[in-house]
């Protein structure tokens, strides 16, 4: 299939998708987001706490790890569908990007202003806990994005077409 052609059915897709966008869809995605960012998070942070990083380059190395795990499972799916690498890519890059941007700002940002989060060793319940707290407060504050997104065609609707 030409890219030309995929693009018309992305968007003759997406498009049907906004009349539909609801919260379950906009929890769905939240979650998928949630689960490549958590895996990429939790790693960069033991990371950098294990080595003693200070926590902009903890922080860096988390971000750099939440976006490639959440675009390796975003791109998942859609490689099942039978897109190719380079389009898969293209696809992970639109549904995701707007939705793992607002999870990194909100749980960093959670986790720079809980005192002591990050300075806590890894056996501690401080540092868990406010993992836990931040990852929490950044799906409350990106589900409803997704749901905005979706509802216009964009973000987790342009994967959306091509899986179902």
């Amino acid at each position: 299939m030409s890219d030309s052609h995929q693009h018309t059915r992305t968007q003759a897709h997406a498009h049907h998708g906004a009349s539909s966008a609801g919260w379950g869809m906009a929890v769905s995605a939240t979650l998928h987001c949630l689960t490549g960012c958590a895996i990429g998070e939790v790693l960069g942070m033991v990371i950098g706490t294990a080595l003693g990083w200070g926590d902009v380059p903890t922080i860096a190395l988390a971000v750099v790890l939440a976006f490639f795990f959440g675009y390796a499972l975003g791109m998942r799916g859609v490689l099942r569908a039978g897109l190719r690498f380079r389009q898969a890519l293209r696809v992970a890059l639109a549904a995701d990007t707007v939705s793992i941007t607002v999870m990194e700002i909100v749980d960093n940002g959670v986790m720079l202003a809980i005192p002591n989060a990050m300075e806590a060793p890894l056996d501690s319940p401080v540092f868990w806990g406010s993992l836990a707290v931040a990852f929490a407060v950044a799906f409350v504050v990106t589900a409803p994005v997704n749901k905005w997104l979706i509802g216009r065609g964009k973000g987790h609707a342009v994967a959306h077409s091509y899986r179902h």
